[in-house]
């Protein structure tokens, strides 16, 4: 095949049979190498013709990917482009598994699979249900320093998302270690003394219950059964190994130990690759790199390395290099010195096809400034909007270590009007759509309470709040007027709807402004004769036509009034659309729970609109971002989302030692609540607790406080790899800022004191 390969690429393609690991740093291209390899493999005739390679990856904006560059390179050959190969997900791969055999996984023929918007919404729901059951089964963890009043406070507002958290790590650990209810009761009657296992177990086998009770799956059941099915069909496992004698594995550094297991099994030539140095997931799955470590130490037949890399410039390459050399020698902490480790990235050669962009020392800034969170945001957003129009041809992303913070970079920069793409849970549209929906549902739901009549109306008018579109409206309607006129008449109408909103929430009686029993031209209100209060009036009367016509629309389906109230209040297409989308998860919603009312699926509205749950929108995340087609836009997204991907210009935010901790006394801890003693960590001490009910080992019991600190230890290492990949998305120019936090304590990261002395020398 006539490509041009670095001479890594060319060692690699040498593969001919049995165990290979590779590692590959950023930007080494390797889901071009691991394409070529799959065609090599296709073309070179080492397949009969009921054979395939596997490519597995792990999410599904890749699929697509992997399957069109194999395509091409196979076409190429003369051959037909889309036979001999299958790319799946490894949830994917599992499905085809478990749907093939359902009967040995317990399953009916017709089983279904709950996303993960609906498995939340079950887990919390058993959660939820647990704590009413045991309102002070937690008392216990409580810091003593509380008086009584807080801790009610913390039992009715703070507990529920801690037990939440707690149900969600619980449950995926114990699923991935192929752990039932029933064997986790069984042994925590023999260990009576461990009460976060006992929690986690009861939530776990409420969970359970209500899938059993809808004939369903999870997502991490899909991956458990498939495991089961291989070990107890070994004349099914052979067919799977002679038809895919090739499995070729990407993004392996973020396997877990039983989607490890499952490709062991399939695979009787196995190449995997990835980059240690950019496991990210931990903290949020099961993932575990040293997986990868210990398989291309031990077990490969053959070890790779991908360390050449054209996506950055020399200077980018040196910080990220640099960062790995502080951590392996000089972190403060010897647990946290193989965080990161080597291969080193390497510049491409003068003729490579993918030089790197020209060296600009200067293009790095690691600003030392001390910021409060709200000026970092400031500072950030002046940089943009100062630089943005001298590089309309530049991509350029700025990346925060958290939604909410990605959630204050828009809303700054929409105030300045500057263009911006989010990739963040629900994109800012989607949030004010959602967010005017359930205020209108909320109040329908509860047509007596002043207050949602009074937010109902601000959603009616909340186009007069943007100041400019208002000025606008009033341009279109008197076009002879001036902008002092224009003015005068939207700083009239702002007062307006001010009178107005709080005459509604003042209101006593809401029924007699609805639907006054009198006279029906009547309103609950005193006025004196005014031109003011006749627009007044005229406002209040036009707004309880709306009501009136809302409250009619009760009748219909939810997703029909959705789309009822949608067609009133939305004139963009794009609102519109999403109104449609958001319909369509408050059907499934309704079906899924047939008793629901009104109030329960406006909650649902409620999460999304609050930037809760992941939203899937008209955007190109799901479908593969491509940061190429946003020239001369800012994307806003967290770190994590930004693997894979790379701009020209990056902003790095919030480097500080709340978001990069470093295993020092003042550093504090996001998993670790406030207002639970001695920093314990609950979900992790659960975790522990699973463990030990599971031991054998004589010296394996439990110790409090223990599965806190190597807690401590292991998110420390994620962030220390998160700060490495979120350095190594720049290609050109890199900006760096960290802040003080919300009580304005917090300091300058190490790693990025660490850098920015070695930036100075």
């Amino acid at each position: 095949m006539t490509l041009t390969l670095r001479p890594s690429q060319t060692s690699i393609l040498r593969y001919r049979s049995g165990k290979m690991g590779i590692s590959a740093v950023p930007g080494a291209g390797k889901t071009f190498t691991l394409s070529a390899l799959a065609a090599q493999i296709i073309t070179s005739g080492a397949l009969a013709v009921d054979q395939e390679v596997l490519i597995v990856t792990l999410v599904n904006s890749a699929v697509d990917n992997f399957a069109n560059r194999i395509g091409g390179l196979v076409e190429k050959r003369g051959l037909i482009p889309h036979l001999g190969y299958r790319v799946r997900t490894l949830h994917g791969l599992a499905h085809d598994i478990v749907r093939e055999k359902p009967g040995l996984a317990g399953l009916e023929e017709r089983f279904q699979i709950i996303d993960d918007r609906e498995a939340d919404f079950i887990r919390k729901e058993a959660a939820n249900a647990w704590l009413s059951a045991h309102p002070y089964h937690l008392d216990d963890y409580f810091d003593p320093a509380l008086d009584d009043s807080k801790r009610d406070w913390v039992r009715r507002g703070q507990l529920s998302e801690l037990v939440h958290s707690l149900a969600l790590a619980f449950i995926r650990t114990a699923k991935d270690n192929r752990l039932t209810p029933e064997a986790i009761r069984a042994r925590l009657d023999e260990s009576p003394d461990l009460p976060l296992a006992r929690m986690g177990c009861e939530i776990y086998a409420d969970y359970q219950r209500a899938l059993a009770y809808r004939g369903a799956v999870d997502f991490d059941d899909l991956i458990r059964l498939a495991a089961h099915i291989l070990e107890t069909d070994p004349g099914y496992l052979a067919r799977l190994q002679y038809r895919f004698p090739f499995v070729l594995e990407d993004e392996a550094q973020d396997s877990s130990r039983i989607q490890e297991e499952i490709l062991r099994k399939i695979a009787p030539n196995w190449v995997r690759v990835g980059d240690p140095n950019q496991a990210i997931f931990e903290t949020f799955t099961t993932a575990n790199p040293q997986l990868l470590k210990d398989f291309i130490a031990d077990e490969a037949d053959k070890k790779e390395e991908l360390p050449v890399s054209g996506r950055s410039q020399p200077f980018i390459i040196d910080l990220a290099n640099q960062l790995i050399d502080w951590v392996t020698a000089s972190h403060p902490e010897p647990a946290c010195r193989n965080a990161l480790s080597v291969p080193y990235i390497q510049p491409a050669a003068a003729d490579d096809p993918q030089p790197n962009p020209a060296p600009d020392a200067d293009s790095i800034r690691l600003i030392d400034k001390k910021y409060t969170p709200e000026g970092e945001v400031e500072a950030v957003a002046n940089s943009l909007e100062k630089w943005l129009p001298g590089h309309p041809d530049w991509t350029v992303a700025v990346l925060v270590p958290r939604n909410a913070r990605g959630v204050d970079v828009v809303n700054e920069l929409k105030k300045r009007k500057i263009d911006y793409i989010e990739l963040i849970n629900s994109t800012n549209t989607t949030r004010m759509a959602a967010g005017a929906l359930a205020n209108i549902l909320s109040y329908l739901a509860d047509p007596s309470s002043p207050l949602k009549l009074s937010k109902a109306y601000q959603v009616w008018r909340r186009d007069w709040r943007d100041e400019e579109a208002l000025r606008e409206a009033i341009r279109a309607e008197n076009q002879d007027a001036d902008e002092q006129e224009i003015a005068a008449s939207g700083e009239v109408l702002l007062a307006m709807t001010k009178s107005a909103a709080e005459l509604l929430r003042k209101t006593r009686h809401v029924e007699e402004y609805i639907f006054p029993a009198a006279n029906p031209d009547s309103l609950p209100f005193d006025f004196s004769d005014s031109e003011e209060n006749l627009a007044l009036e005229n406002e209040l009367f036009a707004f309880r036509e709306a009501v009136r016509r809302w409250q009619a629309a009760t009748l219909l389906p939810v997703d029909q009034l959705l789309l009822t109230l949608a067609q009133e209040l939305f004139t963009s297409p794009a609102d519109l659309a999403l109104a449609h989308k958001l319909a369509l998860v408050l059907r499934q919603s309704a079906e899924n729970h047939p008793d629901w009312r009104l109030p329960e699926l406006t909650a649902e509205l409620g999460v999304i609109a609050k930037n809760e749950r992941r939203f899937i929108g008209f955007s190109d995340d799901d479908s593969g971002f491509d940061p190429e087609k946003h020239r001369g836009k800012v994307v806003v997204t967290t770190m994590h989302k930004a693997k894979g991907l790379e701009w020209d210009r990056v902003y790095l935010m919030s480097v500080n030692n709340y978001d990069f901790p470093s295993l020092q006394p003042y550093d504090t801890y996001i998993s670790e609540k406030w207002f639970v003693r001695s920093h314990l960590n609950l979900e992790a001490e659960a975790l522990a607790q699973l463990r030990a009910a599971f031991a054998a080992g004589e010296y394996d019991w439990y110790e409090e406080g223990a599965a806190t600190l190597a807690a401590r230890v292991d998110y420390t290492r994620e962030r220390l790899r998160l700060l490495y990949v979120a350095i190594t998305r720049a290609k050109r120019d890199l900006i760096v800022t960290w802040n003080t936090g919300r009580k304005g304590e917090s300091q300058p990261s190490l790693a990025l004191q660490a850098l920015t002395g070695w930036m100075e020398r």
